[in-house]
């Protein structure tokens, strides 16, 4: 029984873990809904000056390039993007805290499928954080088949 209840403490943090990421794409997604219709360089600017960052940085600077060039089109692409990725997150975490079965294989197709995207963004541009997050995902994966495996092995008397 025990290693039941730790099961599901593991499928609750993963299911937690996956509903964060939802909700922290949907604000991303309204914030870049809000800038439509803004000069997003006269945006950054402001956000530059108020939160009293050197605005003569390397990167600040090429963050600044990178947000001029935003346009209304490319600003609807990524909030679109970004609140289809939303709700691919926010579909496995419910189904996961329903404790339902359908929400671990979506959760581990899911996953899978975005980990060559992942590794690419690393070979590109390496950091430890992107690292981490590649090791997270995998454990996720391994452990969702593990789990589903031990339990389709169960016999039903």
């Amino acid at each position: 029984m025990r290693n039941e209840a730790s099961d599901d403490r593991w499928i609750l943090l993963i299911a937690i873990f996956k509903l964060m990421k939802g909700v922290l794409l949907v604000a991303a997604g309204i914030g870049a809904m809000r800038l439509l219709h803004k000069d997003v360089g006269d945006v950054v600017e402001r956000w530059i000056d108020v939160l009293r960052v050197d605005p003569d940085n390397h990167y600040v600077h090429a963050f600044l390039v990178k947000a001029v060039a935003v346009d209304d089109r490319t600003l609807k692409e990524i909030s679109a993007g970004t609140f289809a990725y939303a709700a691919l997150f926010l579909t496995e975490g419910a189904g996961l805290l329903l404790r339902k079965r359908w929400a671990q294989y979506f959760t581990i197709i899911v996953t899978i499928s975005f980990l060559p995207l992942e590794v690419y963004e690393l070979a590109r541009h390496p950091s430890a954080a992107k690292v981490i997050v590649i090791l997270l995902n995998v454990a996720i994966i391994a452990y969702l088949i593990i789990r589903l495996r031990s339990e389709s092995s169960v016999a039903i008397p």
